[in-house]
Order: structure tokens, then sequence, then C-alpha cells
């Protein structure tokens, strides 16, 4: 089991970075760089190249709409070459909230961009000359959409890897079936292991019957908030209102992907509740909704043994890197939490 930890970015990002070469040495696997409508994840990302050594970097997610394809491939290459070959590239469809509402784009069609999207970057990675003719992806522009003056190009450089690897942010059926078809690596949210095989089982064994054996086992990455202690219950409410956001305010009635998710696990009425109560500004009421279970399920929140416990069901249900987000928020805490997680998932 791999042990990682989604940088913050929020405050000062240069002593984020110093504390991220602290975890490198406590034995941190990977560090993940969220992409959100706040400052881009790719300059940090290169940031954090030049002041590591051995980390695994991870972009956590790029949104697929707001760069071209082409661009998303320069980029990983990029980022691939000052890290050393280090780099993973996190893509997801993000949302009708942030991708319209932010970048200002049409969100459609997410299933086709990411399979066209993943097409062209290895081509560009393989130095190939770009072509590509797709449903909503044609390189070189056709003339009569343009001057007619494009021309199949290649990568000017080298890239250290021909294949960078992939990283697919999915939830629904389809999407899960093509990540496990076509991706290095598969990143849910809110997994549940003891659901995980009832809403997703099918979907990887359909994709994985697809699957390019050159592209090695899925790398099942997960997100989820940790505690560990004799007296850390009290944690288990710190992980509600953020539950909240995306079940409850995530995208809007009958288009919330991860209200979906909840009522896949079981929890219709639970959903449905908290999606009203949010909606309705009635946050901490909608957080206080959040049923125990589902926190606990999701989390790593008790003593050592019960951690233990949770990190040996995950690993049974697939899971193959964590991805920490340690409630206790402090320097000292976070180092903690890395070092001992390391220790547990060894």
């Amino acid at each position: 089991m791999r042990i990682g930890i989604q940088a913050s970015y929020a405050g000062d990002f240069s002593q984020t970075a110093a504390e991220v070469r602290d975890l490198e040495s406590a034995g941190l696997d990977v560090v993940s760089v969220a992409e959100v409508y706040t400052f881009d994840a790719v300059s940090q990302l290169g940031y954090l190249a030049a002041v590591t050594e051995r980390v695994e970097l991870m972009s956590g997610i790029l949104p697929i709409y707001s760069r071209t394809p082409a661009l998303l491939a320069m980029t990983a290459a990029g980022l691939d070459h000052v890290s050393g070959g280090r780099f993973t590239l996190g893509l997801g469809a993000s949302g009708p909230q942030v991708i319209e509402g932010w970048h200002g784009l049409p969100y459609d069609a997410p299933l086709q961009r990411t399979r066209e999207i993943v097409e062209i970057c290895r081509q560009v990675w393989r130095r190939e000359r770009l072509v590509h003719e797709g449903a909503k992806y044609t390189v070189p522009l056709p003339a009569d959409q343009g001057t007619g003056l494009g021309k199949p190009l290649k990568l000017i450089n080298t890239p250290v890897r021909e294949r960078v690897p992939v990283l697919l942010a999915a939830l629904g059926p389809k999407n899960v079936e093509l990540a496990a078809e076509i991706a290095e690596g598969w990143e849910p949210i809110l997994f549940h292991p003891e659901r995980a095989a009832d809403v997703w089982g099918a979907a990887l064994a359909a994709g994985r019957a697809r699957r390019d054996p050159a592209l090695g086992d899925l790398d099942v990455v997960v997100g989820v908030p940790v505690a560990v202690g004799e007296d850390v219950d009290h944690l288990v409410d710190a992980v509600r209102p953020g539950i909240a956001l995306y079940v409850g305010g995530m995208g809007a009635r009958g288009r919330n992907f991860y209200n979906d998710l909840a009522r896949r696990y079981g929890y219709d009425a639970e959903a449905e509740t908290i999606q009203d109560l949010y909606l309705a500004g009635r946050t901490a009421e909608a957080a206080a909704a959040v049923p125990e279970e589902l926190v606990r399920a999701t989390s790593l929140i008790g003593p050592e043994s019960h951690v233990a416990e949770r990190i040996a069901a995950f690993a049974g249900a697939g899971v193959t890197t964590l991805v920490l987000q340690p409630l206790d928020d402090s320097r000292e805490g976070r180092l903690r939490t890395v070092e001992t997680m390391r220790r547990l998932a060894g």
C-alpha cells in the first residue's frame, strides 16, 4: 500500500513544499496537487519537482476541458522531465459548476473527450506526428475550420518516458469502466470498501476485460481523512461538512455525481435529506445529517488497531494507494500521521 498526501492549496506554498520534503524523508510515496478555481496545479508541481528527490508527483486533478489535448501532453511531458520521471497525469471531467461557471466552456461528452485526450497524449509522448480524427478533436485543424495552414507536428524534445502514467478520476459506471480500460490509475472519491464491489465491480470488470496488458495492474488511488489515536472519535464530526458539501452542494438537484454515489451505497433517504438542507442554506444541519456509518467507512479514524483493520479492508477492496487527508491540522501532526500510516500500511 502506497501512502500519499494531498498538498494544501491554501497558505504559503513554500511552507507546503518544505513540509513535503520532510514527509518524503518520513516515507511518503506520493504527493497530489489539486486544481480547482485557485492557483493552477502545474506551477506548484514544478516547484515540488525542484525541491524533492523521490516522491511521486500527481495532478489531482487537471480538468480535461481547460487545456487542449496537446497542451496536456506537453505539460505532462514537461513535469515528467523536470521531476526525473516522477509525474502522474491525473485527469478528470470536474463538473458543470466549475467548467461552465469558471472556464466558460460547455460541459459535454466527458467520456468521449477523455478517451481522445488520452489517445492524443500517448501519441505525443511517442513523438509521432500528431494526426487525430475524432468526434471531439481533429488535429491538425481542417482547412474549412481555420487558415488551412496547420500541419502535423511532433514533440521537439524526447520525453523521459514515452508513456507518462495516466490517472482518471471517475465515479459513474461508464467513467469507471473507461478508467479500468485505458488508464494506469483510477481515483474514486468517498470510497466505501465494503460496498465498492457492489457499486463499481461490474464496471471495473468490463473495463479490465479490454485493458492492454502493457498498462499493468490498475492503481486504485483513494483519498481518505485520517486521525490515529485513542481519543480521536470527536474528529468524526470534522469530516461531516466535507461530505455534506459534496453530497449536498456539488451540482444541482438531479445532477450531483456525489449524491448519486451516496444513493448507490444505500443512503438514499439520507442523501436526499442532506441535499435538501444544503441547497436550502442549512449547511450545518446538512453536515449533522451525514450518517456516522458513512463517515467511518470512508475514513481512518480511531486507535492504531482499528486503523490497521481498515487499511486491510481498503486493500482487500483493491485500493493500492491511500492519499491522506490528516485531521491533525499541524505540521507536526501531519508528519506523525504519515509516519504512523507508513508503519501500519507496511
